[in-house]
This record gives C-alpha cells, sequence and structure tokens, in this order.
C-alpha cells in the first residue's frame, strides 16, 4: 500500500536503542530520545516500553520539530541498534516500525507486547 510508505511519525515517537548485551530477558543498553538530555540506561524490555510510553505523553506533534536521534558511534560493541517508531498509539495498543539498523530490517508491529516479542526474538538469536 503506498500510503504506509508515507506515513512518519512526528519525531517525539522515534527512539533509538542500543543493546550491548542480552541475556533472558535482561538487558544492558540504552534509549535515546530527542526528550532525553542524555541516554536513558535500560535494564529490560518491559523498562524500555514503560519509558517510550512517558515520552510519548509528553508527546505534542505541533511543537517546534524535535530533532531527530541518532546512535553513538564510539566504538562500542553492540549487540544491536533499534529504531523505534510508533505511529499510533492507544493506551498499551501501538502501530509502528522496529528497523533493526545493522540488518538494515524493517518489522511492523501491532501493540506493545508485540514489539517486545519482535525485540526478543531478534537477540535471542
Amino acid at each position: 500500500m503506498v500510503l504506509r510508505e508515507k506515513m512518519l511519525p512526528c519525531q517525539s515517537r522515534e527512539a533509538m536503542v542500543t543493546v550491548l548485551s542480552y541475556h533472558n530477558g535482561i538487558m544492558d543498553g540504552y534509549l535515546q530520545h530527542p526528550r532525553l538530555d542524555k541516554k536513558e540506561k535500560i535494564e529490560s524490555l518491559s523498562q524500555m516500553v514503560l519509558l517510550l510510553n512517558s515520552l510519548i505523553d509528553l508527546e505534542s506533534c505541533l511543537d517546534s520539530p524535535l530533532p531527530l536521534v541518532r546512535p553513538e558511534c564510539r566504538n562500542i560493541e553492540s549487540k544491536a541498534v533499534f529504531c523505534i517508531q510508533i505511529l499510533f498509539r492507544e493506551h498499551y495498543t501501538w502501530q509502528g516500525r522496529l528497523i533493526w539498523q545493522e540488518r538494515r530490517q524493517e518489522y511492523v508491529f501491532h501493540s506493545a507486547i508485540e514489539l517486545i516479542q519482535l525485540v526478543d526474538e531478534i537477540l535471542a538469536e
């Protein structure tokens, strides 16, 4: 569908997640978002979702545009870097895209739980 390709989130709905290590749902990594002054440490997928949800609560797409966030590349050995774009949200029913930066692969998710499952499947490989 052509419309899907043209749909872009406002910048407050896009975050970068860098995963340094992952084992059985325990994550060492950080999340970057235009509303955060610095990267925020994350230790689990549920913490990632709750942080994203609180950041979206602060959004206003009508405000002046926020800068897009790019992952920091300081010779850090990472397991994966994801761009998470949330296009629509009603409570925890999210629709969006998960873009695995290293592999240039894009996945569509339809809920926060589906996002968690996608990230877990990718990182468990």
